[in-house]
């Protein structure tokens, strides 16, 4: 099925099927019952990415048909946001008359926000100059008229932000508002409504954890800042440089001063703590003065490398949100011999996918 073809009635029906996979997935483990987290059935999604076609005078959208491998118009698209939709048509009636804005435009792609605004980002096969730089602040203008919008400009080896090239997210958490800094390109949570349940499903299975929290994978601090209110302290990592920053902007933006943030992957952190080997990032910086007796992890889809899988084990607590059924299987056979599953969930982030999230919370075996 085509994501512009959606049926939000059989949302329900979906939503239960991939809920009996997971279960599947898991029965060979000693698993509590799984908590099922849905999603909003239509207008989910934050980001869209889209190709671009030229047919004379003409301009529109195009995804592929994952089967078929044949290109299909998109006028409309469900999953997005209405604020991603509105945008797309009124952008490319911008766009279709001007031969500065469009020659050589391949891909469009969006990342908006609950709070209201939205950023594009125009990719192009040319190299971009003044002209083109006029060009759209005009159509910027008349578009800002109607929308709170940036609009960023790539080529190879260029990238122009006509404004700013973030966003500002709200996201409300147990009634309580926070605001986190959302910069175009970069990893964000697709599905704002259920990452808000996630959090909150965070929050409540730490809520009588002791001590520190550790955090690997923190990205822009998604988990780390909200979850700061059950810990003394969070000692948060992530080793892309400009979520790293996002972390410590989107900590001091939210006014909290018990969160660390430091540029490191999970396989460095390991030797850190091991003493195997010296980082000048961590001047200053002692790491034992945090007790952590909790970890969350959120790792790519390839899972937790050997090494880290080793490290968390030594953990009281383990918080582990995945992406893949499949790798977090294969680290539970691991992570079962010393821990348990107290509470397990799914996160329903990618509606009529197959793609599922899930949610563990585990506590040592004595």
């Amino acid at each position: 099925m085509r994501p512009t073809e959606i049926n939000a009635e059989n949302y329900p029906v979906q939503l239960q099927r991939k809920a009996e996979l997971i279960k599947e997935c898991f029965d060979n483990f000693d698993m509590p019952s799984l908590e099922i987290c849905s999603s909003p059935s239509l207008h989910y999604r934050m980001r869209a990415e889209f190709r671009v076609w030229h047919e004379g005078d003409d301009l529109y959208h195009i995804m592929f048909d994952q089967q078929t491998k044949q290109k299909y118009r998109v006028e409309h698209f469900p999953p997005a946001s209405q604020l991603i939709n509105q945008v797309m048509r009124d952008l490319i009636n911008e766009l279709k008359p001007s031969e500065k804005a469009r020659r050589k435009l391949f891909q469009i792609d969006y990342l908006s926000s609950l709070s209201g605004h939205i950023i594009v980002s125009l990719l192009y096969h040319k190299a971009l100059d003044e002209e083109w730089q006029l060009e759209i602040k005009s159509i910027l203008k008349r578009l800002r008229k109607k929308y709170s919008i940036d609009i960023i400009g790539r080529a190879k080896k260029q990238k122009f932000d006509l404004d700013k090239d973030y966003l500002i997210e709200e996201l409300t958490v147990n009634q309580k508002p926070f605001q986190f800094k959302h910069i175009e390109n970069s990893f964000t949570q697709p599905n704002a409504v259920v990452n808000v349940k996630m959090i909150e499903w965070a929050l409540d299975v730490t809520q009588n954890c002791q001590g520190d929290l550790l955090e690997l994978y923190c990205g822009l601090g998604n988990f780390t800042l909200p979850l700061a209110q059950n810990f003394r302290q969070v000692l948060a990592t992530e080793i892309s440089k400009s979520s790293v920053a996002a972390a410590q902007y989107n900590t001091a933006l939210n006014r909290i001063d018990n969160v660390t943030v430091l540029r490191m992957s999970s396989e460095e952190f390991v030797e850190a703590q091991q003493q195997k080997r010296q980082f000048r990032r961590l001047e200053g910086i002692n790491l034992q003065d945090f007790d952590c007796n909790t970890i969350l992890v959120d790792p790519p889809r390839s899972g937790l490398d050997e090494e880290t899988l080793g490290m968390i084990k030594a953990y009281e607590n383990i918080v582990y949100i995945s992406c893949n059924p499949e790798t977090l299987k294969q680290n539970l056979e691991t992570l079962c011999k010393s821990h348990q599953v107290v509470r397990f969930a799914l996160f329903d982030q990618f509606p009529y996918t197959h793609h599922a999230e899930c949610g563990l919370f585990l506590s040592r075996k004595y």
